[in-house]
């Protein structure tokens, strides 16, 4: 370093290096030797494309490879990376540069800065986007099944009523049904199915191999073999001529349907997030020189001074200035008997308004509010990551490498050892091992119970300020409340 400069009113260090250029993490671990703590922010990204652990880990490592950034923890059931990182020295678009190097999309997805509607927006547009990836995937899942089922009764059929097997194929001919099974696991293959390998395909090519590569892998294998032993069976080995349409179309199809159990449960959890954004209502009345003025939520500033009808909800918090009523606060404390509000008395934004009517200044607004803070709360407690995730995170990364490994050592052990002909029972194995060891009811199954929990936690009014207490109160025995009456229904 050539020179560095500190300004101790705006508490900025200026930084002018040799050709190399700056460290910043050398610069924040001088800081800090020094005795004092650089500043920190956190930044959230909402991820696309990723479809396992192992895509987990590789977005973190590519977010931990920029200069500036701190940690990052990426979190596979909400789709989002909680980038911690040196105030001022990282760009948004330097930590989205990284994630697209790394085969994924990025976005800025930062709701605790959206003040006003725009957070009712966010918490509507988060519960959007998971109500479009249910349907979605929903409607992927019904086409593949409604083509799937005749596949594996044309096939299987044959295996549990040998009379349907000989009818059939007297009927129309051993050629016309294979050429039929070709058609509809085609079509489940490349039209619902064709994600895994829109995505599988450039992983490997990266070699960064992941779920969709394992899917990918499988389906094409089995489905390869099975469309030269139908249109080419001459170019085969003697009795290997089999064809296993149906366990390609069944791969899909089963994926298919823990993709959208997954999509549910997001969906699900998202909507908690979106109720409590709800809370607030969009508008309120501001008394601008003597006269009531209807505003958004967003144009409201602290020291305005707000009306509140009877059986109206709060917009912000703040201090009653003039009347009085009774407000319902069990939103926040969980009793049910309305609390006497007069002058001085502190307000809550989201809470119900009795009978009484009053004036109160903001006090707190926008992301500052109660309802804000809870909400960030919530969404900050389902992005987290439990001691025991980042266990799964590390053995996952090399998970998806491995069980290639371990299928190719599959096909070749049977093609080496098994009876002749060995090549259809050798691809099946293969294919087995593919397709069972594929990694995302590993990493799935953390980040969707806190998911799920936690947002269902919101819903009765129970907010965890960390997803690690989940984890935790796995073995807690005792409750201890400070009162009788701290616990109520209703």
């Amino acid at each position: 370093m050539a020179e560095a400069t500190v300004n101790l009113v705006t508490g900025r260090a200026h930084v002018e290096a040799a050709a190399g250029g700056v460290d910043p993490a050398a610069a924040a671990t001088a800081v800090e030797a020094a005795g004092y703590a650089p500043r920190a922010a956190t930044t959230t990204l909402a991820i696309g494309d990723m479809s396992c652990a192992s895509c987990v880990r590789r977005v973190e490592r590519a977010l931990d490879a920029v200069p500036g950034v701190r940690s990052a923890r990426v979190n596979l059931a909400t789709r989002s990376a909680t980038v911690d990182l040196l105030e001022g020295a990282v760009r948004p678009e330097a930590l989205i540069a990284a994630v697209k190097a790394a085969g994924y999309t990025a976005r800025l997805d930062d709701p605790a800065a959206q003040p006003g509607p725009d957070r009712h927006d966010h918490g509507a547009a988060a519960a959007g986007r998971a109500e479009h990836d249910h349907g979605a995937s929903g409607r992927a899942l019904i086409l593949a099944t409604a083509l799937t089922l005749p596949l594996f009764a044309l096939e299987m059929g044959g295996h549990l009523f040998p009379a349907f097997h000989h009818w059939l194929f007297g009927l129309v001919g051993a050629g016309s049904v294979r050429i039929a099974q070709f058609v509809l696991a085609s079509i489940v293959l490349f039209g619902p199915g064709r994600v895994f390998f829109a995505r599988g395909w450039p992983a490997l090519r990266r070699g960064a191999p992941e779920m969709n590569t394992l899917v990918m892998l499988g389906t094409a294998a089995a489905w390869g073999y099975s469309t030269v032993a139908t249109f080419a069976p001459g170019l085969m080995p003697a009795g290997t001529a089999q064809v296993y349409f149906e366990a390609a179309a069944v791969i899909v199809t089963l994926v298919l349907l823990g993709r959208w159990l997954e999509a549910r449960a997001r969906g699900r959890a998202s909507q908690a997030i979106a109720r409590l954004a709800a809370l607030q209502p969009r508008r309120a009345r501001v008394l601008r020189d003597g006269a009531e003025v209807e505003v958004a939520l967003a144009e409201l500033a602290a020291g305005d001074v707000i009306r509140v009808r009877p059986g109206e909800k709060l917009p912000v918090d703040g201090d009653v200035v003039a009347g009085a009523s009774w407000v319902d606060e069990a939103m926040v404390t969980g009793e049910p008997i309305p609390v006497a509000k007069g002058l001085g008395d502190a307000v809550i934004g989201g809470t119900l308004n009795g009978a009484g009517g009053f004036d109160y200044r903001a006090t707190r607004v926008g992301g500052d509010t109660l309802v804000a803070q809870i909400q960030r709360l919530v969404a900050s407690a389902q992005a987290d990551k439990l001691p025991i995730q980042a266990l799964v995170d590390r053995v996952t990364l090399w998970f998806v490498p491995a069980v290639m490994a371990i299928a190719a050592l599959t096909f070749g052990a049977w093609m080496l050892f098994g009876s002749a002909p060995a090549l259809g029972p050798a691809l099946v194995h293969a294919v087995a091992v593919l397709i069972v060891a594929c990694p995302c009811a590993m990493g799935l199954a953390t980040p969707v119970s806190i998911l799920v929990g936690s947002g269902r936690a919101a819903e009765l009014g129970l907010l965890f300020r960390r997803g690690a207490a989940l984890q935790a109160l796995a073995g807690v025995e005792v409750a201890a409340f400070d009162k009788t009456g701290t616990l109520t229904e209703g």
